[in-house]
């Protein structure tokens, strides 16, 4: 983690601008083409939660902005962030479950498979005190939404991106889910967004290659 030298950073302006508002956070809504992903995660036997939990942590990963965090009115850059995602445990009741990252899917895979048994038995609703190198993550198989909102904390100011992911359809002969990004607009712009749902589908084209699977 390095922090960010304000008076040379490109971006100041926009920084000062909204961080002066009361809500600074932006979502974007957009459907994703699974029709090569799904079927070949399936046949291999790899969850789909996990695969895709791990897809949009190796794209944010990818793009600076969206390892940026405001801590004290400073701004840092961090090498590496984790996705901590919601996972349905019992009573219909869910826990946060934060994975660390790794670019190997095997190994994330096989991380996450643990704490996700581990967490469905051990409910957790906090993350460590002051960590904010996470992404923000859940899953509505659901509903295929058009639109959606996190809650957020406005003190101290709260700049983890958030992600969500709906019910998959079929589109004519193809597949299709819904996925929610939001990002603190002091910090990225649609710009960086669409350059992230780029990334995202360029994994879903591809799957061989992202997961690694023979």
């Amino acid at each position: 983690m390095h922090q960010i030298e304000m008076n040379t950073w490109p971006r100041r302006e926009h920084y000062n601008v909204y961080k002066t508002f009361d809500y600074p956070h932006f979502n974007l809504c957009a459907n994703v083409d699974l029709t090569v992903f799904y079927p070949f995660v399936k046949e291999r036997g790899i969850s789909f939660n996990i695969a895709v939990v791990y897809a949009l942590a190796r794209a944010a990963n990818a793009i600076p902005e969206f390892r940026y965090r405001i801590r004290s009115g400073e701004v840092v850059e961090h090498e590496v962030v984790h996705p901590s995602t919601t996972i349905l445990t019992k009573e219909d009741l869910f826990s946060f479950c934060t994975i660390d990252y790794d670019e190997e899917f095997s190994l994330f895979a096989t991380r996450a498979a643990e704490r996700i048994a581990y967490v469905q038995e051990h409910r957790k609703l906090a993350d460590e005190p002051g960590q904010d190198d996470l992404l923000f993550m859940t899953a509505i198989p659901w509903v295929s939404f058009t639109s959606f909102m996190h809650p957020l904390h406005f003190h101290p100011v709260d700049s983890v991106p958030r992600f969500a992911w709906g019910k998959f359809f079929e589109d004519g002969e193809g597949m299709k889910m819904p996925l929610s990004v939001q990002g603190h607009h002091g910090l990225m712009d649609a710009l960086h967004v669409g350059k992230f749902f780029a990334e995202v589908q360029g994994y879903l084209h591809q799957p061989r290659g992202v997961l690694g699977e023979d």
